[in-house]
């Protein structure tokens, strides 16, 4: 008998992943299963594979792992935070609007806004932004002038008027040697003092419809800057983000909505052909 692995398909913003419900099946191989799954011709078509699973400390609630499209294993994600809060809720796997949830990155705190039964949209408290060397700006090194921001996974940010550079540039800037564990590539364009239009190219997955780390630290960029607030709208590719850097904590909170694509069964063997 063949056995077979159930999914359900969610995305936040466009940013779509594979989700897999780990408390009650198995996958042995994630990282082939995220390239074989990922391909949009020959699988499901994500942006990745993401596993959902019980916590193994009493500090969280529950434990996520992403595996980007190539089949590399990814530190945190903004918007697969925001669809596993959805998902336990409205999948009755909790009745908390509050959720503690255990990254690579460490334990990310989800605040559920809930009405009628369903999760509308989802605040995360993504931590505080970490610079390079306590130098925000990276030397020049044959790439273009931009802002380093880590937010648990490494994003470069660039402002400029031509967004749409990202494909010609994206792939060669995620691994230009400056940046020895790769980088998320953000290129920004300022909108008004509160409203920024960002294009992303993510690692691991090249050009994605939106990346929620990549929202949290190109406004972080742009405050720290002064090229904006301390609150802005993150307008990416797929969707917006609502973004505030809070000076009582200086931890970044990123609210956006979550969504349902479709539920589906795949056979385990052809998880094992990538």
């Amino acid at each position: 008998m063949t056995e077979k692995i159930r999914f359900t398909k969610m995305h936040g913003c466009g940013n779509d992943y594979i989700y897999i419900n780990m408390m009650d099946q198995v996958i042995a191989n994630p990282q082939a299963a995220a390239i074989a799954w990922s391909d949009r011709h020959k699988g499901i078509g994500s942006d990745g594979l993401v596993l959902i699973d019980h916590s193994p400390v009493p500090e969280a609630d529950f434990s996520m792992r992403i595996f980007n499209a190539d089949g590399s294993e990814a530190m945190m994600c903004g918007n697969a935070s925001r669809c596993i809060g959805k998902y336990l809720y409205e999948r009755g796997l909790t009745d908390q609007e509050e959720i503690r949830l255990l990254t690579l990155s460490g334990v990310k705190m989800l605040q559920l806004h809930v009405s009628n039964g369903t999760v509308e949209s989802v605040t995360v408290d993504m931590g505080e932004p970490v610079f390079e060397d306590g130098n925000l700006f990276l030397p020049n090194r044959g790439v273009d002038k931009g802002v380093f921001v880590s937010m648990g996974n490494p994003h470069y940010v660039i402002f400029t008027s031509d967004i749409d550079q990202v494909a010609a540039k994206g792939r060669t800037m995620e691994y230009h040697p400056a940046f020895p564990q790769r980088c998320n590539i953000e290129f920004a364009r300022l909108e008004g003092h509160h409203s920024i239009r960002t294009r992303v190219w993510e690692r691991g997955s090249g050009i994605t419809m939106a990346c929620g780390t990549g929202a949290c630290a190109t406004a972080v960029a742009a405050a720290y800057t002064g090229r904006a607030g301390r609150k802005s709208e993150i307008v990416m590719d797929g969707g917006t983000l609502s973004i505030e850097w809070r000076e009582t904590d200086n931890h970044i909170y990123m609210t956006g909505p979550a969504a349902f694509v479709f539920d589906g069964e795949l056979e385990i063997s052809k998880l094992q052909t990538a």
